[in-house]
């Protein structure tokens, strides 16, 4: 692989950040916060945020309950009191506090209020706490209670501020004959939130501790994941991956455990023939020949296999991801250098010829050269003129049949390698093209590689037939109609449907682009033409290629 693909590849599965932490990132992470430190301050903030808004919340909920208990009980005590027969009794003694103070006492004693002062409508006290304040004006609002309505008010009085609680006592016909006032202090009620705010304290306290452990290790983990890097880092890194995914030509995808795709790049997709960003999409649903799809499953590494789709021949390369993450697979391009190869292998294939042909010529000419020194000249005559004869004879037939000159040298060199191998090479009479709208290449590919094959199956089964191999090219009503028939052992009928698949051959493999190899460039290139190719015959194979070409077009 090319050592741009390889610094990819570690940086896809997690090295790059590493590879790159002795250079400037090292430099910046000592000036600035990582992005875990920052998190961690972010969640330390806010949970101590909503913890001291939780425990306000539940201060102020706490406060409102322990004023509304306070509140509902003075209310209460008075309402008891008030209702109380003693009250009245007492009233219409000469010293009603003689009767009134005792009792008040016992029940403030029992209800835990902080005092109990029962007055006239005047407000002149009849009991207190401090038996000093007896005869004297209450202090407090008294003019509800006076017009026959209970309220409540936080006054300051000889006790200090406190929650108060003033009744009417009404008399026989109904008028205010007294008044009832009960009271905690405030300082009492602050002692009982003070108790209900221990638990709450606590229960905050253990919130704000488990929350500040939680963002510590959520912290601690980004941290390992993201290699300490801080935020403005990490945007730095997004922006060498999409460079670095976006510069290289090379095609790179990256398949997860599931077989999904998780990452494509611009050079894969174009190499692939696909439309759409295929990430998050099974390598099943993308459309790629089954041998390309299983490779990109593959959990094994592969190199340099050579697959072919409808377009191109592609190179392909895996390597699994470190801890089952996947797969890595890179894509080079092999079309062109594997078209230079055919046109090497073509062109060697015509100087093999032409040696053969000068090497018979050489043959004959020593052949004429001997009968004239024997002084048999009209024998060498003879002779020389049948040669001539013969090897004009395919010429003008081959280049009478077909205009296009590639196609016809293609012809006479396979004619001339077949006759070297034993072979007769037979050109159909009614074999006739013109000018056609197809790439001299293409033909190359399709027909040089079927008369190849179809020498090669003809030796191999020279001992049972006379190898022939016969090759028909016309012009069928707008179809180009290749057809290519050999004398072999033909292809089995269970066997055609994988012929031209990539790697099919009946051959010993030598190499990653070995054999198996020219069957898939003809079925490559008939595709590309929109074309069909059959496999049919008796006795040996019959190769039959059918293209939509249009007669005269320009190239």
């Amino acid at each position: 692989m090319a050592p741009v693909t390889i610094l990819f590849i570690e940086f896809t599965t997690g090295l790059w950040a590493r590879r790159v932490s002795g250079s400037k990132f090292e430099g910046m992470k000592n000036r600035r916060w990582s992005l875990a430190r920052q998190l961690l301050a972010l969640q330390v903030a806010g949970v101590g945020a909503l913890v001291a808004v939780g425990a306000g919340l539940a201060y102020a909920d706490a406060s409102r309950a322990t004023d509304d208990h306070a509140r509902d009980e003075v209310v209460t005590v008075a309402h008891t009191i008030a209702d109380t027969p003693t009250i009245l009794a007492a009233l219409s003694t000469s010293d009603p506090s003689a009767q009134l103070q005792p009792f008040a006492e016992r029940v403030r004693a029992d209800t835990g209020v902080d005092f109990i002062t029962i007055m006239n409508p005047d407000g002149i006290r009849f009991t207190h706490p401090n038996p000093a304040e007896i005869g004297r004006r209450f202090l407090g609002n008294t003019a509800e209670a006076r017009a026959g309505r209970t309220f409540t008010e936080t006054y300051a009085g000889t006790l200090g501020p406190s929650m108060r609680a003033v009744v009417p006592v009404s008399g026989a016909g109904g008028q205010v004959v007294a008044l009832v006032a009960v009271g905690i202090t405030v300082k009492a009620i602050s002692a009982e939130l003070k108790e209900r705010l221990i638990p709450l304290v606590a229960v905050a306290a253990a919130v704000l501790v488990v929350g500040m452990a939680g963002s510590f290790l959520i912290s601690t983990r980004l941290r390992k994941q993201t290699r300490g890097l801080a935020p403005a880092e990490l945007s730095s890194v997004f922006a060498y991956y999409e460079a670095t995914l976006r510069a290289v030509r090379e095609g790179l995808v990256l398949v997860g455990a599931d077989g999904r795709v998780v990452l494509c790049n611009d050079g894969a997709r174009e190499l692939l023939g696909l439309t759409r960003d295929p990430v998050g999409t099974p390598v099943a649903e993308l459309g790629l020949p089954p041998a390309l799809a299983e490779t990109f499953r593959a959990g094994e590494p592969r190199t340099d296999e050579i697959h072919v789709t409808d377009t191109r021949v592609l190179v392909v390369s895996t390597a699994p991801v470190q801890r089952d993450r996947g797969t890595v697979v890179t894509l080079r391009d092999h079309t062109d250098l594997q078209l230079l190869t055919g046109e090497l292998q073509t062109t060697r294939g015509l100087a093999e010829a032409l040696r053969s042909q000068a090497h018979e010529a050489a043959n004959r000419l020593h052949t004429v050269v001997s009968l004239v020194e024997m002084g048999r000249a009209s024998e060498a005559v003879e002779f020389a003129t049948a040669e001539l004869e013969i090897a004009q004879r395919l010429t003008d037939r081959v280049v009478g049949a077909v205009s296009e000159p590639v196609l016809a040298a293609l012809l006479l060199g396979k004619a001339a390698e077949a006759s070297e191998r034993g072979v007769e090479l037979v050109l159909t009479e009614d074999t006739a093209l013109d000018d056609l709208d197809v790439e001299p290449r293409d033909l190359v590919t399709i027909l040089g590689n079927l008369i190849d094959n179809a020498i090669d199956a003809a030796v191999e089964n020279a001992a049972a037939a006379k190898p022939v191999v016969t090759v028909t090219a016309r012009d069928h009503g707008g179809t180009l109609l290749l057809r290519v028939a050999d004398s072999g052992r033909g292809v089995p009928e269970q066997r055609r449907g994988d012929v031209f698949d990539r790697g099919w051959t009946t051959k010993p493999q030598d190499g990653p682009v070995g054999h198996g190899l020219g069957l898939a460039l003809v079925g490559q290139a008939v595709r590309r033409y929109g074309g069909t190719i059959d496999i049919g015959g008796e006795g040996g194979a019959v190769f039959t290629v059918r293209l939509p070409v249009r007669q005269g077009a320009a190239r």
